[in-house]
């Protein structure tokens, strides 16, 4: 058997924020299929933990759901500060109001590996500090502080059903029983 192969790729659409490309492959049959892919900038998020071990997260309005989202604070990377980690603690200040003295980092995840190229790196912030609230204009946050066993439960009601926040939750509750 042979290797999946890019032929072609086109633009088909370009919205403000992303860019829906149409790839034609050749399969390792020989065989040529369309795939669709949208293309984002990569992003950063942390969960944010305070010193009563309270879990700081945001609550905002998501389209896709139509309804408020409670989320751990994250953004899309600026081409100037492309670091993750940077633009991480810059989100949980403009967001939260909170900035992270510690930050550790979990992972990097695909959303959709399937379909979309962001990645978002994943990371826990401790050792808060407070900071000054800045929100981009068309943000619309509540900070909610929420002990770790209702987040879990949360989770499990499908009330949290956002995938870096999960996997954030996790991370932690993994971190804290292994020390």
């Amino acid at each position: 058997m042979g290797e999946w192969k890019r032929i072609n790729r086109k633009e088909v659409f370009r919205g403000h924020r992303v860019k829906v490309f149409e790839d034609e492959l050749k399969r390792p049959d020989g065989k040529t299929v369309l795939y669709d892919l949208v293309e984002n900038r990569n992003g950063a998020a942390v969960l944010l933990v305070d010193d009563e071990e309270n879990l700081i997260l945001v609550s905002q309005y998501r389209n896709v759901l139509n309804r408020d989202s409670l989320e751990i604070p994250a953004g899309s990377m600026d081409e100037e500060d492309a670091d993750p980690e940077m633009t991480a603690i810059r989100e949980a200040e403009e967001e939260t109001g909170f900035v992270p003295g510690k930050m550790r980092f979990v992972s990097t995840i695909l959303a959709s590996s399937g379909l979309f190229t962001e990645q978002t790196s994943i990371y826990i912030g401790t050792g808060l500090k407070q900071g000054e609230v800045h929100r981009d204009p068309d943000e619309f946050l509540t900070v909610r502080k929420i002990p770790m066993e209702e987040v879990m439960k949360m989770i499990f009601s499908g009330e949290i059903c956002d995938g870096k926040t999960i996997l954030a939750v996790y991370a932690y509750r993994d971190m804290i029983k292994n020390c």
